[in-house]
Parts: structure tokens; sequence; C-alpha cells
């Protein structure tokens, strides 16, 4: 018989089988950071907290972001009750959700080197599942080995009174994490003061949808008569085509610093689309005039009557990330990046005037985020 507690929404005999699975998963990435010279103190692993120290020579320092996946795993979860393919899709989304910190703290030139989750679900049941409680493991393990972290420690609370999904999805879990990032030796930091008219603007591709604009696309899947199980062009469910996992950009970024590009900024392709061009709020006129081949996602909510600037203001639309260096650091920076096995391209430069983004290649102007 459930203890009261259980009864009122907190039964940990359906939480602790996740928790071990996630503390599993977490001892096997404690000598990623290893190559960073910070080291992980194997003796502290549980909830309360991660115990690391540096131990390298250089001068350095530290950076923490903070960041949440969105609404990505109800695509997800929704996939997981109706596509029948016994896929739970959550590797992937241990992937999105620790990649959504990971890419935005290497925009400060920072090298992530620890990793703290949290996954808040509604309800313990949702915890009981081993298979998606082993496939996100898995995608958070699979993260940390390739851009070099620890995951020491996390929190999965079960919160009845906060945390509804949206039916007909029975429940999905908000997903949240920070990221520790040494920059070592300090001058490597990146603070975007430098940016400047005449810089050049380089782009690296996405994978796709990444986790950004999902809400939309959820909106637009739910009028359809197959929904998420709509059949694209190219023959993925429409479910399948929006789970792909997010790019990791710290190959790109570690190879650009290591080799001394002058770099004026980093800048994530993430919300407000290609529209946060205009992320500095100094005058400015971003104007980009190539770009590349767009993401089967993106061309198929335009046939669904998104219009081309919200789309634009949306969606990544084929550039996850971006690099701003100046121009006779363009041909260094583009070798770099293609080396490190990056689809790398000049896409545009900085110029002076308003602030604003000029998109020549479908001749659209965009405003700054939020205007």
């Amino acid at each position: 018989m459930k203890n009261e507690y259980a009864q009122a929404g907190v039964d940990y005999t359906q939480i602790e089988p996740f928790k071990h699975a996630m503390i599993e998963a977490g001892k096997r990435t404690l000598e990623f950071p290893n190559r960073r010279d910070v080291y992980i103190n194997s003796e502290v692993l549980h909830a309360h907290g991660g115990v690391f120290e540096y131990r390298g020579n250089k001068s350095h320092l530290w950076c923490n972001t903070q960041e949440g996946l969105g609404n990505k795993n109800w695509i997800a979860e929704w996939m997981y009750q109706n596509a029948g393919t016994g896929r739970s899709y959550y590797e992937g989304i241990g992937i999105d959700a620790a990649l959504m910190a990971v890419n935005d703290v290497i925009a400060q030139g920072a090298m992530p080197v620890v990793y703290t989750d949290e996954v808040a679900a509604g309800d313990s049941e949702w915890f009981a599942d081993k298979k998606r409680a082993t496939d996100l493991a898995q995608g958070f393990f699979e993260v940390c080995k390739e851009v070099g972290m620890a995951l020491p420690a996390g929190e999965s609370p079960a919160l009845k009174y906060l945390v509804k999904a949206e039916p007909p999805v029975k429940s999905a879990p908000s997903l949240s994490g920070c990221v520790t990032g040494i920059i070592a030796p300090r001058e490597n930091i990146i603070t975007g003061t430098n940016l400047k008219p005449g810089d050049k603007i380089l782009g690296a591709t996405s994978s796709g949808l990444h986790a950004n604009g999902v809400s939309l696309v959820i909106k637009k899947a739910l009028t359809l008569p197959e929904q998420f199980l709509t059949k694209l062009p190219n023959g993925n469910f429409l479910g399948e085509e929006a789970l792909i996992p997010t790019r990791s950009y710290v190959g790109l970024v570690e190879a650009l610093l290591n080799a001394k590009v002058e770099i004026h900024a980093l800048l994530p392709g993430t919300g407000s689309g290609i529209a946060k061009l205009a992320f500095d709020s100094r005058p400015a006129t971003y104007r980009v005039h190539t770009w590349v081949d767009i993401p089967p996602l993106f061309l198929f909510m335009r046939e669904l009557g998104v219009s081309l600037e919200d789309c634009l203001k949306t969606f990544n639309w084929g550039i996850g990330y971006y690099v701003f260096v100046p121009a006779s650091a363009v041909d260094a920076a583009l070798r770099v990046g293609k080396n490190a096995g990056y689809e790398f391209i000049e896409v545009g430069r900085v110029e002076e005037g308003e602030r604003k983004v000029i998109f020549e290649p479908e001749n659209i102007t965009l405003p700054p985020p939020g205007e």
C-alpha cells in the first residue's frame, strides 16, 4: 500500500529507478573533463552537488549557463504514444537538453566541463518507464562524451501541482540544466564588444529544427489529419524530422580558439531565428548575401501557411551557429571550421546603419529580436 506522500503524488519507489539510471550514466562521464585539466571528485556523486577542480597552469575564468529545452520533448511523448515504432525518442531529447546550454556557454569562449540537469515531471509515474529513462540517460552520456564534460549531479522532482502536459500527451517533464565552462587561458573570452562594421558573418549549418520554434511546429502539426505521422517529401514522419537532435558546435569553437583565429563575436542560431543576427544593441545592419539549403521541416512549415517573415524570425532556417570575424580572418576561420568537420561558409557582413537584418536571398528586411 502506498504511503500518504505517494498518494499525494510523490512516490519514490517509482522515481528511484530513474535516479539510479542517471547516476550510473553520470559515473561513466567523470573523466571526460580531464582533457581540459578539470577533475571531478568521484567520492561525491549524488543530487546534492558535484565537486570539481582545475589542475592546469593556465590563467582561467569560469562561465555558467542555465538553459531549458522548451517544448520539444512533448513531440517525443506524442510519438512514443502514437507512432508504434517502439522508440521513446528520448536519447535525442537528452542530446537536445544538454546542448541547449552547451551551445550557449561556448559563445563566451568557454569549454563545457560540468553539466547538472533537472527533469521535473508532473507525476511519479513518468519516471517509472525504464526504456525512456535509459534512453534519456544515454543521450546525456553521448553529449558529455562528445563535448568533454561530466554529469556528476542532477535533480528529478515530481511536481504534481506545477507541471501538467497539454493533451493528448499524458505526461511530459520540463527539462533544464546548467553547464559550467572553463575559459583557459582567460584571454580566450569572447565578449562581443569587438563586433563592428566591416566584420564578416560566418555560419555553420544546423541539423534541422534543434529546439527553437517547437511551439509553432506543434500548433501546425495538430491541424493535420495524420498530425506528427504526416509524411514529408523526404520520407520521414513530421515527428521524426522535428526530433532530429541538435548539433554541437563545441568542436568548431574549440578549433577556432586553438588556432588563435581572431573572433569578434559568437552567436547560437536559436530563438528569434535569423533576426537574432541583430543581437547587439548598438546600431548596425547585418546583411546576409549567401545561404545554405533549407531543412525540409522549415519548407513544410511554409507549405502549411507560415509566412516567410515568421519563419525567418522563428527558425534557424539552416544555420545553427554564427561566428563574426574581421575580414582578415575569414580564410583562416573557414579553413579551420571545415577541417573540424563543419559545413561552414561566409553568409554576410556587418555594415554601418540602422539596427536590422537584410536577408538578401529572399529580399526581406527583419527588425531586431523583440520588435
